[in-house]
């Protein structure tokens, strides 16, 4: 079996103007990390895993990259890259290129969370007001389902719980294209935790529900990577 793959190969057809890829000086932990944010321009992050970028740069959720060393998913990084181009493809390159990665994909089948529309069809339209807005696509929509899911149950109405475990495995099977923009009403409630708010919310307030399936997935398997990532 080759441990390497075509996926990788379109990633060299273009790179950054300028990238910094550095160990962060604190390590933040879990509870307390950064976001890597992708614009048509530039790709940014502190205190972000390898994980996190190769799920960025790849367009998957954590659950799809398998394999790899523990401190994947530990080692935190800061990255500041800029350039004109498909940022996705570059950021692949990138990672190739200072942390040595090599990948491969595989097919699995997994229980995950589909995100399908409920009987009666979609409620929600163009614009809505009010609670908790979302932009984009409806993978972008499960994506943060994935996230949202994992919040548990508030011990005090004043402070707001966060996310407390990895990412459920929720994919998109609504068959809606485009970009959505509306709301939805979420409000801390004592002992319900924000899977079981998700759920009501999404069937009343958009039309759409979760359920539990067991679907081929698309992973990313990590087979060898750097632990500290080539000099800028």
């Amino acid at each position: 079996m080759k441990p390497l793959v075509a996926l990788l190969l379109i990633a060299w057809q273009a790179e950054f103007d300028v990238a910094s890829v550095k160990p962060s000086q604190t390590q933040k932990g879990i509870d307390d990390r950064g976001h890597v944010i992708i614009a048509e321009d530039r790709v940014t992050g502190r205190n972000v895993t390898l994980k996190d970028l190769i799920a960025a740069a790849y367009h998957v959720q954590h659950h799809q990259v398998s394999g790899g060393p523990r401190w994947l998913d530990s080692d935190e990084f800061d990255i500041e890259a800029k350039g004109s181009g498909q940022t996705r493809p570059m950021l692949q390159a990138l990672l190739t290129e200072r942390f040595h990665l090599a990948l491969r994909k595989e097919e699995r089948d997994l229980k995950v969370q589909a995100l399908i529309v409920d009987k009666g069809g979609p409620k929600f339209d163009k614009t809505k007001g009010g609670g908790q807005h979302f932009h984009g696509d409806m993978q972008q929509f499960a994506d943060l389902l994935a996230i949202q899911a994992t919040i548990p149950a508030p011990a005090d109405p004043t402070s707001p719980a966060i996310a407390s475990s990895a990412p459920i495995p929720v994919i998109d099977k609504t068959g809606l294209e485009g970009v959505f923009d509306f709301s939805v009403d979420l409000k801390p409630e004592l002992g319900t935790d924000r899977f079981t708010q998700w759920q009501r919310a999404l069937k009343e307030q958009l039309g759409l529900k979760l359920e539990s399936q067991k679907s081929k997935v698309e992973i990313l398997v990590v087979v060898s990577a750097d632990r500290i990532p080539a000099a800028n």
